[in-house]
């Protein structure tokens, strides 16, 4: 049948393609609130099937919710059921016209034809008892048919005499009549589901019912029950065991199902639907009801339970307890009890610092660069590619590729190329200490803390450990009662008991609760003491038979209150263990006798028995197996007993125990032969009782089966157990079907084909089974229907705990929980997961792949990429792990590269599900891990093999899954109904908070209560770990993520609720420090309810497949596969830190916007970011995701204003982190005051990181840098300032100066050592002078002229060498202390240099004894720059400029001076005078220069004084004569002149954005040439490079008129390149990153001044990238690296 899809635009999805719409309203009621409630009918449609072609077509017989909703819930979710009244609009009726077509004259006088033809029925019944109906009845059934089938006489077939006709009917042995009564329930029980129930119920309590129908009777009955009502709630359970229930059973079942839906229908009606009574006694009434209706609820789950054997299944289970902790929070896979032995010893470096001690990883990374040598032992810290957190290696080499270092790692075997930052230095062993005695202290016991929290558990670190309230602690009085859940579930048992017992235990009850009497209602609302419960629980198993004894052992109650050692006892022994030699049946004894007492019973004289073998099973069994001697002797005698065999038979009803021993003794060894014919003796003479028909013959029936299938079961032994199979069979025909289910006709066939067809009754009793194969499939669906609507009842009733909160009363409710979870986390231990397994080739070598042999293998035969291994996958069966056996002794056979691919049938694998390449020393290469979805197909596809081979060898396909329980359906239905439970109620919420912001202040108590009461429900009802995770998950996803996403959702004016609430809470957080404030109250709802979203933080979600990541840059020697899509941060997450990143950044961009201007900027903004800073702590805890996004907030904010504003604030920076380095030099309070103030700062500026204000930020702190480096000397606060900030800039200017004056530090000890040399060698010159000169004494007269004249000749030669070099020594022979002078050797690539009028020449400023110091040093630097092979390269020479600083003594004064002071002052030391005119020509400076250097010494501490005369007009300078003085001047002057800090409004600034500007007009013009295909991001950065240095575009006029803002550099490039694609201007390429194209026609920005008016509009708001690797060729870097890494660009 087909419907109408009417409300297709409202739906809520439900999972991959499934969705929920609304179809109609199906009844309604008065709510626990007093407020009217609607259940809605919700069909559940998959992709395809909700008519997205076009058409509104739906199958009528789709899965379906049924869902209570309020009206606002309605009105939020599919407000077009609502009418113009605001009233739902129900359902058409289609018989409202033929209703009243009808007259009334008309139906009274066919309601008068209804009652005659029944009379008439009943008549011709009467008549015909025993023979076949006449037609006149069947012709009268068939009119009442008719009649049936009109809705308005419904009521008139009501009639208690209907209900006799249709009794009659049924059991009438004519197959036509049952028909025709079938075809009147039918029409009777098409109208509603209210009539139907009613009919079929009504039916089904007739008294005597089972007595008056045979086997096809009551199967006809049972028909038309599956078909009319069972059919409601249809369930597919296959690939599940479900175990063949007899019919008497079913027909129970079916009778108590009737009777539960019955009375949830009247618990559904509204008050006035009932009756018209008073409101008490419809509260009464509605108790009375609630009461019946738990405990029919219960005794349906009891019987489903014992029908199913599931208390047989899971009888040695362990505990029920789940260990206390939040649902929602997600556990490590690993937790449990091995978690400490299984995790590695740590080994950590004595001397290396870890990562965490740097503020950033560029900062570390740079640290592990400067560290690692090699041949030291390195640990990853990331997942990279093959490479994982963890794995350890040996450092190799490194270069300036990327990424740029080589490791030979252990767990691969081989060398693989990483980055810096990812690596952790353990060092040489000598360096490297394990941490195995710091981890022992902690214990198993401390992993397991971390692994299981308990309830009241909270970590230090954090202050909402639980996100909800945690539950209050019961009162004193409370809690010494039984609640009401566990009294009614007392109850229940003592309502089981039989009369005399049940009196005896009311009168227990009256005795205690002072002799009050007792009926229905007061036993309800009783208020039970514990030690009152405890003594009926005592006093319970001695009355109870043994089904029921089962139930209150596993009832909740029982293990609370119930005695410890009487609980933890099995209800019956362990069935039959089958050992060699002997039969042992392990027993024991019923719990109200002691073991003394069974040891007593067993020391009797033994009864004497005809046969060894079941005197030996009984005394296995202990003293219980009397009964089976008893009976045997009561069967055995000539003439039965009946009088003695009848109470054994009723003792067997009630302790069913022993009898199935006895049927389970068939499945032992074929050597207990006698036992076997004895047993079967037994059971067959028991069929002949009426009562032992009513034992459980079926729970055995495997026994019976077991002894036909086995092949040595011998030929006696196998007649008689067919003669007695037939003759059950015969007696009850139940039993026919239940061998049908088990296969025994399969099982016969093959015992005639062995025997030869010589068993007697063998073929006669094949055929019964035969013709009982319609009936095994209405039993089983029979029974999957009562399943399938007790689960859909369990869900109602948890929908009802949601809706109500009122506690779940019904008994067993747990316990049928716990057995449908079951299995949760069981595994398929065997490798049959799957049906079947097809080869692509060499079909008959597939069974290979499952022999478990490895020396075995399939191999194919066909082309290259061809060869496939398809699974069938058995129905249900989820992957938990599907793997490859390979052998790399297969050479070129090996499989290299295999694809997964999964699909519904074979001619739909189109879903790939993993690429996984095969390394060449695998052996077991694991495909899929844990998929979330059943694929019936599984395909493994062999693309590769290694070495090029063509046909590939496979040794074997391991599949490891979950055993088919039914857990993964009542887990896909629990989900769903939690999910369009919770996502409707979101809805609904989120309309109210829509509607009004302040209603999001009540959101956090809604969401406490919600997770709170989902929490008690699983601690209660859900013991299995997997089952309470499934339930938290979906409940978060399904309530706070919609939630979440409505709230951060901004509206038309451009603010999301939640944006709203948290900038509330920023401007009255000063106000909220008054704990009795409204504001306080206020802050405290805001922090509960943003912790409370934040409670689950999942670091990624779990993909569905596991692949190998595609390998990038060095590591590219292997073939690329597959990437799995990496687990985002979950929608929640993303979310709240992108609301709150907008609310920074709007904060941010406030202050800027106000403060800007100021003079204290920056410490207001310093305080502003720590005050966000301590917010984004209180509202979202110690969270990595929302730090960053406040940093992001704050970069957003930067990147709204102008260019020059933003040069501005940089400047700003720079100027306040160079006057608190300076303060800090004071010591003393005030220098620490500084610290912490310069500490505050460096933590704001990181900011700056990745931005293009960085670029600005550089070039302002690089200009004071360099005049606090050469006025007052490097410190260690310079290095430790730029190790926190040095991401802060981007050309690494400031770390290069750093880094050339530790070199001109090294330099200056050469050259110390050089001086010792020169002076040693002066030194032995003077002594080979000495010698040689009284040598010429001693000689004789004799010696020739020439030798004199050689000598002279030689003498003269030094005498010019000492002249040429007497500019050099000019100071060597200088009398007095010589003048310590340090050179130092900036590099003008990281040096600010102002202009060339900086360059001193020494010759004309510098005294003789300076010169010659410098002299020495020129030449030296000159010989250090000559080396061989560097010839014919450019030398670097030496330029001497005034930059520096000098020591000057003056008196008792020591003045610190600079350089242009000091030649100042000693200058005055030849003259008395000298005009500032004079000193201007003699030095070559500006007045720009010299004037601030003449300031500070003519000041008040200065030794100068400037006098103005006529004849010079810049003064005439003297000294200071201090003689008048009455206090002498000691001690340390400063007069370096001071520091002259820039502004970006200056000609400078200006500069800057005129570059920048030019810069965006050429890499625009770059992108515009090369159209759509781009360019690759270093190439566009060398065209750029190219065209600023040559033109012609921008000219070289243009670039000349920049001044210092000509010089452009590869980074200054990059960060246009940034601030175009924040703008939009230029795209990057999604399937390539790393290519750029021209992206929107825009003006581009022709060089000019930007504005710095306030209220200007900034640039757009900027888009975030990743990381870029950026290399590039022929580029000069300013750091000397080939590489520079920009992270998170905007």
């Amino acid at each position: 049948m087909v419907g109408e899809l009417r409300y297709r635009e409202f739906r809520v999805p439900l999972g991959p393609g499934l969705h929920a719409y609304p179809d109609e309203l199906v009844r309604q009621r008065v709510g626990h609130n007093g407020h009217p409630e609607y259940q809605i009918r919700w069909l559940i449609l998959r992709r395809g099937d909700d008519g997205d072609g076009g058409s509104n077509q739906v199958d009528c017989k789709a899965e379906h919710i049924l869902l209570w909703m309020s009206n606002d819930e309605i009105y939020a979710n599919c407000h077009k059921m609502l009418g113009e009244d605001g009233q739902v609009i129900g359902p058409s009726q289609e018989s409202s016209g033929e209703t009243g077509a009808l007259d009334k004259s008309v139906l009274g006088e066919m309601e008068t034809d209804v009652k005659s033809l029944i009379q008439r029925a009943l008549r011709q019944l009467e008549e015909c008892v025993g023979t076949i109906p006449p037609a006149p009845l069947l012709h009268t059934v068939h009119v009442l048919s008719a009649y049936a089938s009109i809705e308005p006489l419904t009521g008139v077939f009501k009639d208690p005499r209907v209900l006799d006709l249709l009794m009659h009917m049924l059991s009438s042995p004519d197959y036509q009549m049952r028909w025709s009564a079938g075809r009147m329930i039918q029409a009777l029980a098409s109208h509603d589901a209210g009539t139907r129930t009613q009919i079929l119920l009504s039916l089904s309590q007739q008294e005597a019912i089972e007595k008056h129908l045979d086997f096809d009777s009551r199967c006809a009955l049972l028909a038309l029950f599956a078909q009319a009502t069972l059919s409601e709630h249809p369930m597919s359970f296959e690939g599940i065991q479900v175990p063949q229930v007899p019919g008497r059973l079913l027909f129970s079942l079916v009778k108590q199902y009737l009777h539960v839906t019955s009375l949830l229908d009247q618990l559904n009606l509204e008050p006035g639907a009932r009756n018209n009574s008073a409101p008490g006694e419809l509260n009464g009434e509605r108790s009375r009801l609630e009461l019946e209706f738990s405990m029919a609820m219960g005794t349906l789950i009891s019987e489903l339970v014992q029908a199913m054997r599931w208390d047989q299944a899971f009888s040695r289970q362990g505990s029920w307890a789940r260990p206390s902790c939040s649902i929602f929070q997600p556990h490590p896979a690993d937790a449990g009890p091995g978690l400490a032995q299984a995790q590695p010893a740590l080994r950590r470096s004595r001397r290396f610092r870890p990562r965490s001690e740097f503020a950033s990883g560029n900062t570390y990374g740079l640290y592990v660069r400067d560290m690692l040598q090699p041949g030291m032992r390195v640990r990853m810290l990331d997942n990279y590619e093959e490479i994982s957190a963890g794995d350890e290696g040996e450092f190799r080499q490194s270069n300036s590729g990327v990424p740029p270092v080589q490791v030979l790692w252990e767990s691969t075997g081989r060398t693989y190329w990483v980055h810096w930052h990812m690596l952790e230095i353990l060092g040489f062993e000598e360096d490297i200490e394990d941490m195995v005695e710091v981890d022992q202290s902690a214990g198993v016991s401390g992993a397991l803390g971390v692994a299981l929290p308990s309830w009241r558990w909270k970590p230090m670190a954090e202050l909402y450990a639980v996100p909800y309230a945690l539950p209050e602690d019961e009162d004193a009085e409370e809690s010494e009662h039984l609640t009401q859940a566990e009294w009614w579930e007392l109850l229940f048992f003592i309502k089981k008991l039989d009369d005399p017992d049940h009196r005896e235990v009311l009168h227990i009850l009256q005795e205690n609760l002072d002799g009050e009497i007792l009926d229905d209602e007061l036993l309800a609302e009783l208020a039970v003491p514990m030690e009152l419960a405890q003594d009926l629980l005592l006093a319970l198993p001695q009355r109870l038979d043994d089904s029921t004894l089962r139930d209150l052992l596993n009832s909740r109650v029982y293990r609370k209150y119930g005695s410890e050692a009487v609980a933890g006892q099995q209800a019956y022994p362990s069935l039959l263990e089958a050992q060699q030699g002997a039969l042992l049946l392990g027993a024991q004894a019923r719990p109200q006798k002691s073991e003394d007492a069974v040891r007593a019973e067993v020391k009797e004289p033994k009864t004497q028995c005809s046969n060894a073998s079941l005197q030996h099973l009984v005394e296995g069994y202990g003293p219980a197996g009397k009964i089976l001697l008893d009976l045997d002797r009561a069967l055995s005698s000539e003439g039965t007993l009946e009088s003695e065999a009848k109470p054994l038979l009723m003792q067997l009803q009630r302790q069913p125990q022993p009898f199935l021993v006895l049927m389970q003794s068939l499945n032992t060894p074929a050597s207990n032969k006698p036992l076997h014919l004895t047993a079967l003796r037994i059971l067959t003479r028991l069929v002949d009782f009426p009562e032992a028909l009513l034992l459980p013959w079926h729970e055995a029936m495997d026994a019976c089966m077991a002894c036909l299938r086995s092949p040595n079961t011998d030929r006696e032994v196998l007649q008689e157990l067919i003669l007695f199979l037939h003759h059950l069979a015969s007696v009850s025909r139940d039993y026919a079907v239940v061998l049908n289910q088990l296969g025994a006709r399969d099982a016969i066939s093959k015992a005639l084909e062995k025997h030869l067809g010589k068993l007697e009754l063998a073929q006669e009793l094949r055929d019964m089974v035969f013709k009982c194969e319609k009936h095994a499939h209405l039993y089983r669906k029979l029974i999957t229907n009562i399943l399938g609507g007790c689960i859909q009842m369990v869900l109602g009733q948890i929908e009802d705990h949601r809706r109500t909160h009122r506690p779940i009363n019904i008994p067993f409710f747990d316990v049928f929980l716990r057995y449908l979870c079951q299995g949760s986390s069981m595994e398929v231990k065997e490798d049959k997961c799957w049906e079947k397994v097809e080869v692509s080739s060499n079909a008959q070598r597939a069974s290979r792949l499952m022999d478990r042999n490895p020396k075995t293998y399939w191999e194919s035969n066909g082309s290259t990429g061809s060869h496939a291994i398809t699974l069938h996958m058995r129905q249900g069966v989820l992957v938990r792990q599907l793997a490859l056996l390979v052998a790399n002794e297969d050479a070129s056979y090996m499989p290299a590269r295999v694809v997964v691919f999964g699909g519904d049938s074979t001619s739909s694998l189109n879903t790939e599900l993993t690429s996984v390449n095969v390394m060449p020393a695998a052996s077991r290469v694991i495909l899929l891990e844990n998929l979330n979805r059943f694929w019936p197909i599984i395909q493994i596809r062999i693309k590769r093999c290694q070495q090029g081979g063509i046909d590939t060898r496979i040794r074997g396909v391991e599949v490891l899954g979950p055993k088919p329980t039914f857990w993964p359906v009542f887990r896909e239905l629990l989900c769903r109904h939690t999910r369009l439970f919770y996502m409707v109620r979101a809805q609904a919420w989120s309309q109210d908070i829509a509607e009004d912001h302040r209603s999001l202040l009540h959101l956090s108590s809604r969401l406490n209560g919600a997770l709170c009461q989902e929490q008690d429900f699983a601690d209660h009802f859900l013991p299995d770990e997997e089952a309470a995770q499934a339930l938290g998950k979906t409940c978060w996803e399904a309530l706070v993520s919609p939630l979440v996403q409505n709230i951060t959702s901004p509206d038309e004016n451009g603010v999301s609720p939640l944006g709203w609430l948290l900038d509330q809470y920023l401007e009255c957080r000063e106000a909220a420090h008054n704990p009795q404030s409204r504001a306080a109250a206020f802050s405290s709802r805001v922090r509960r309810l943003t912790h409370l979203l934040v409670h689950v933080e999942p670091c990624e979600a779990p993909a569905l497949v596991v692949a190998v990541p595609r390998p990038k840059g060095r590591n590219r020697s292997h073939d690329w596969s597959s990437l799995a899509t990496r687990g985002l941060p979950s929608s929640i997450m993303r979310n709240l830190t992108r609301c709150w990143r907008a609310v920074v950044e709007e904060q941010v961009n406030k202050f800027l916007t106000s403060y800007w201007q100021d003079d204290d900027f920056v410490p207001h903004y310093c305080q502003h970011f720590d005050k966000l800073q301590k917010s984004s702590s209180e509202l979202f805890g110690p969270r990595a995701a929302f730090l960053l996004a406040l940093q992001n907030g704050c970069a957003g904010a930067l990147l709204r204003i102008p260019f020059l504003k933003a040069a501005h604030v940089s400047e700003q920076f720079a100027r306040h982190i160079d006057q608190r380095i300076q303060g800090s030099r004071i010591g003393g309070v005030r220098g620490m005051e500084m610290l912490a103030q310069l500490q505050r700062c460096l933590e704001t500026v990181l900011v700056f990181s990745g931005l293009e204000i960085a670029t600005t930020f550089e070039h302002y702190y690089q200009h004071y840098m360099a005049d606090r480096l050469l006025g007052m000397g490097p410190s260690w606060l310079e290095g430790a300032v730029l190790e926190q900030i040095g991401p802060c800039f981007p050309n690494r200017l400031p770390q290069q100066m750093l880094q050339s004056l530790n070199n001109s530090e090294e330099l200056q000890h050469q050259f110390h050592v050089y001086q010792l040399q020169r002076l040693d060698q002066e030194l032995l010159k003077l002594d080979d002078t000495e010698k040689k000169i009284q040598v010429g004494h001693e000689a004789s007269g004799q010696e020739s002229e020439r030798e004199e004249e050689e000598e002279a000749r030689a003498m003269a030669a030094e005498m010019v060498q000492k002249e040429e070099e007497e500019n050099e020594n000019e100071d060597l022979f200088y009398e007095g202390a010589m003048p310590e002078v340090t050179v130092l050797v900036l590099s003008p690539r990281c040096w600010p240099i102002s202009s060339i009028s900086h360059v001193l020449n020494p010759r004309i400023c510098l005294p003789s004894y300076l010169r010659g110091t410098l002299n020495r040093y020129s030449n030296f630097y000159n010989k250090s720059q000559s080396h061989p092979g560097l010839e014919q390269c450019p030398q670097r020479r030496l330029q001497w400029t005034w930059l520096g600083r000098a020591e000057l003594q003056f008196g008792d004064q020591t003045l610190h001076v600079s350089t242009v002071q000091m030649w100042l002052l000693l200058y005055l030391n030849d003259l008395k005078a000298i005009s500032v005119d004079s000193l201007l020509e003699l030095s070559g400076l500006s007045s720009d220069m010299l004037n601030p250097a003449i300031g500070p010494l003519t000041s008040s501490r200065g030794p100068l004084d400037l006098h103005e005369q006529k004849d010079a007009p810049g003064g005439v300078l003297k000294i200071r004569d201090d003689s008048d003085d009455p206090r002498p001047r000691r001690g340390n002057v400063w007069l370096i002149p001071p520091k002259t800090y820039l502004k970006a409004e200056d000609e400078e600034g200006q500069n800057l954005e005129k570059r920048r500007n030019l810069l965006n007009c050429l890499i625009v013009r770059i992108l515009k040439a090369h159209g759509d295909e781009g360019l690759h991001i270093d190439q566009l950065v060398c065209l750029v490079l190219e065209a600023w240095q040559k033109g012609p575009c921008p000219p070289r006029g243009l670039v000349s008129s920049l001044g210092q803002g000509s010089a452009c550099s590869s980074t200054d490039v990059l960060s246009c390149i940034l601030h175009l694609l924040g703008k939009g201007t230029v795209r990057r390429h999604d399937d390539r990153p790393q290519v750029l194209s021209y992206a929107v026609p825009v003006t581009v920005m022709e060089p000019h001044t930007e504005s710095l008016n306030p209220g200007s509009s900034g640039p757009n708001p900027p888009l975030t990238f990743h990381t870029l690797q950026i290399r590039s060729r022929g580029v000069p870097y300013a750091s000397g690296t080939g590489t520079q890494t920009f992270s998170t660009f905007r």
